[in-house]
């Protein structure tokens, strides 16, 4: 599979909506939509009004059709505007999704390496929240996050999320 990738782009927040749907599981949550990740303020403060001075991230794009299948953005959500795996007003909040199909070939990680080579320069840590099901669990480990002391909270879904970062300095 021949992909590249760049960074993304005002231009990108459609897609955006879409990868947002894919990092949300709300496929699993019954019939839910992208709408419903729009229409979700728990959810849209990831997407909405992208291209904000402290929004960054980068996008893979499949060069045989020119299409995005998957993305890995950062978002600084400060206290006023807490998301899940918010930790202080200084760390952004890592958000990654691959289109179903394109998952387990690497793109994840290609997409991880290119953020947080990036994140790196900008800040201190980024943060994630989980929930402890998800088989991205281990790839974050291997990238040197770490689970967050005693941040393990029942999520939407019945089940348990925790937040995880990775400090840079």
């Amino acid at each position: 599979m021949d992909y590249f990738i760049r960074p993304l782009t005002q231009e990108d927040e459609p897609f955006l909506w879409k990868m947002l749907y894919e990092a949300a599981h709300l496929l699993e949550e019954g019939n839910l939509t992208v709408e419903d990740a729009k229409n979700n303020p728990d959810l849209a403060k990831y997407v909405k009004n992208w291209g904000c001075k402290d929004d960054s991230g980068f996008v893979a794009i499949l060069e045989s059709i020119n299409q995005p299948i998957g993305a890995a953005w950062l978002r600084l959500l400060t206290d006023e505007n807490k998301g899940y795996g918010y930790v202080d007003n200084r760390t952004p909040e890592l958000a990654i999704a691959i289109l179903p199909e394109y998952r387990n070939q690497g793109v994840g990680t290609q997409l991880l390496t290119h953020l947080l080579a990036a994140a790196k320069i900008a800040y201190p840590s980024i943060s994630l929240s989980i929930r402890t099901t998800n088989p991205a669990f281990g790839l974050y480990k291997r990238f040197g996050f770490e689970v967050v002391p005693d941040s393990e909270i029942l999520n939407r879904v019945g089940g348990i999320s925790l937040k995880m970062k990775i400090d840079f300095y």
